[in-house]
């Protein structure tokens, strides 16, 4: 009996492989991707030292980073995280690619209209990234003047040049047939032709509807338990700030694993 029951599960997990790599992965170059961060530095730290390992070990020292978004909030070093991604894409600029997420594009909102859109960046973590930048005493049912205050007190934290380079963060990345963003796609509509709502949010049909195009999509937002490449989709949030794992995928031609 325990013999036909590991038949069964080796036999359900090759169908579960088979059915993950039935589109080719076709990159213009191998690369990696990091899921979302969401403040926790230490470990991005220690996964980046894990990519550096394998880019040596691999003879990959020239392979695209990729960071799909929602590098602040719920953890506790947004501030640090910020300023160390900034620094390594201006350190190798067109090989760190940081796109946006929907916690950046809340946190902006905050800034541009603080009376409307402060109550809810709060709720969904902004409430840490302000803390880690010194700024406390506010949360989502503050009145106006303390959203005020707040959002002055962000802006003169960020250090010069912050605020333009987040505005400046791009939806999607491109490498042969696979696709990087932050929340997903309509399963209906080329890249160029996804709306911002979508990338950033993600779309009813994204989990369930497979493309047509022969494209893969990767992405973080919908937290899973373990990284997992199927049906054209790679999912790569696996909760850093509550479950203490950060997640990469390493991608090749019709190959990919994750650190």
């Amino acid at each position: 009996m325990l013999g036909r029951l590991k038949t069964l599960f080796s036999a359900k997990e090759a169908l579960q492989t088979a059915v993950s790599f039935t589109l080719p992965l076709n990159p213009e170059t191998p690369f990696y991707v990091i899921g979302d961060v969401h403040g926790c530095d230490a470990l991005l730290q220690n996964l980046l030292q894990k990519i550096d390992s394998d880019r040596r070990i691999n003879g990959r020292e020239d392979a695209p980073l990729v960071l799909v978004g929602d590098f602040v909030d719920r953890g506790k070093n947004s501030a640090a995280v910020l300023e160390n991604i900034k620094a390594q894409q201006e350190a190798l600029p067109g090989q760190v690619i940081c796109l946006m997420g929907n916690h950046e594009k809340m946190m902006l909102d905050f800034l541009d209209d603080p009376a409307e859109r402060g109550p809810r960046w709060l709720r969904f973590g902004g409430v840490q990234t302000l803390a880690s930048y010194g700024i406390s005493g506010v949360t989502e049912n503050s009145n106006l003047d303390d959203m005020l205050d707040a959002c002055d007190a962000l802006e003169a934290a960020f250090p010069e040049g912050m605020e333009s380079w987040l505005r400046g963060l791009p939806l999607i990345w491109q490498s042969g047939n696979i696709c990087c963003v932050h929340a997903g796609m309509s399963p209906t509509r080329g890249p160029n032709e996804q709306e911002t709502q979508v990338l950033l949010w993600g779309h009813r049909d994204f989990l369930t509807v497979p493309r047509k195009d022969d494209l893969w999509v990767v992405h973080g937002h919908t937290v899973v338990s373990q990284a997992v490449a199927e049906g054209g989709r790679i999912a790569i949030d696996t909760g850093a700030y509550k479950s203490g794992t950060l997640t990469a995928a390493i991608i090749t031609k019709d190959h990919c694993g994750f650190l």
